[in-house]
């Protein structure tokens, strides 16, 4: 290479790196700042944002609108909680302004307590769209948030996990600022922060000490990306300091994704934390043990926000096809009892969750296949409802339990 080209490309690559670092020193400030929890308790009303988002993403979304609009009818009457449906979330507004949140949605977003979110679609090289970063990756960074928390459970297997992904840093943030050093080498960055990383891992061990689970898993791949994994692992040890009544050990995350699938081990694991990236891949993992990625909820949480969602993607062949009516919205109501938990409506999440496992797990009387040969996601809500509705709900469901 030519030796002035060469003095060309180092620079432009220090220029870029420098103004990530530049960024990235002032988000570890920011962090370092802190600021308190939203106490839902004490707002009112509560606002809950629905956004469709892209592909089955407003079909879906519609059934777990229509469910929360029925629980939460009363609360709604009254003035304590406000289902707003917020539009422009969708791959044709985005591209059109060319960002991967417009302007004017972000600020109806920053107007909610908790956000129901249908998938987006992120355009990749070669796609009809620009190539704009990921609405989901945006919205976290924008809502500061941090935690992706995905439960999975097959009872009858033994399984009961709870994935705390770090939803803020990894290569997902940076992942649309890498560059392209020449033509023959593009680099991509990876960061990891003290604040980010004690902040997920007291959340996991938080949930540990809350619900009684006496072992916490660190997932990483220390042994070999060694400055930033290895700060994740150092600081889970310093964090589990604070935590005497809770074990703790390390995972590789290669062997991780064996031992989820030997039944002999994979029952002793019960909460899991991990960086970005490797939580993104294992839990969509865990979520097909469980039945399929359309069966898992996923909740992106912070202090000031929340944002709970579906973890699948938009199906684009199902609507390109005509069958986005026999889409599956088991994942999206996960979602949704999810985020009725998180703002305190425990006993009607606890209802929706009976009901989901009696529906997709042990009657299973009204199957959605994705085809015409199965049930309309429509038709799977109603069958739904009318378990919540039952009076036997609690003693069908412990029935299954045995």
């Amino acid at each position: 290479m030519d030796p002035e080209l060469k003095k060309q490309a180092i620079e432009k690559a220090r220029d870029h790196f420098g103004k990530i670092v530049a960024e990235q020193l002032d988000r570890v400030e920011r962090m370092k700042q802190g600021e308190d929890w939203l106490d839902y308790s004490k707002l009112k009303p509560i606002i809950i944002g629905i956004v469709g988002g892209d592909g089955i993403g407003p079909i879906i979304c519609g059934e777990a609108h229509e469910i929360l609009a029925y629980l939460l009818a009363d609360e709604i009457k009254q003035g304590k909680v406000e289902l707003r449906v917020i539009e422009g979330l969708t791959i044709e507004n985005r591209a059109k302004v060319n960002k991967a949140i417009p302007d004017d949605v972000l600020a109806e977003l920053k107007k909610c307590h908790a956000i129901l979110k249908g998938p987006t679609t992120t355009p990749k090289k070669g796609d009809k769209w620009p190539n704009i970063e990921s609405a989901n990756v945006t919205m976290r960074r924008e809502l500061d948030l941090f935690a992706n928390v995905r439960p999975v459970r097959v009872p009858d297997q033994g399984i009961d996990w709870v994935f705390f992904r770090e939803n803020t840093e990894d290569v997902y943030v940076l992942g649309s600022k890498g560059i392209n050093v020449t033509d023959d080498l593009a680099i991509d960055f990876k960061v990891i922060t003290s604040q980010g990383t004690e902040r997920i891992i007291r959340l996991g061990f938080e949930h540990a000490k809350k619900n009684g689970i006496k072992k916490v898993t660190i997932v990483t791949k220390a042994n070999v990306v060694k400055t930033t994994d290895g700060k994740f692992l150092t600081m889970a040890e310093q964090v589990a300091k604070d935590y005497p009544g809770i074990t703790w050990d390390d995972w590789f995350i290669d062997i991780m994704t064996a031992k989820l699938l030997d039944p002999e081990r994979r029952s002793e694991f019960r909460v899991m934390v991990l960086p970005n990236l490797y939580g993104d891949i294992i839990t969509d993992e865990a979520a097909q043990i469980q039945g399929g990625v359309g069966t898992a909820g996923s909740s992106n949480i912070g202090k000031r926000y929340a944002m709970f969602e579906a973890i699948h993607g938009t199906a684009p062949r199902m609507v390109e096809t005509g069958r986005a009516q026999y889409a599956d919205p088991s994942s999206i109501i996960k979602a949704a009892s999810m985020l009725l938990n998180h703002i305190g409506y425990v006993e009607l999440a606890q209802k929706m969750d009976m009901a989901l496992d009696i529906c997709t797990q042990f009657e299973r009387k009204v199957k959605v296949t994705g085809r015409p040969d199965g049930a309309t996601g429509r038709q799977f809500a109603d069958y739904l409802v009318k378990t919540i509705k039952r009076p036997d709900l609690e003693s069908v469901w412990k029935s299954y339990q045995k």
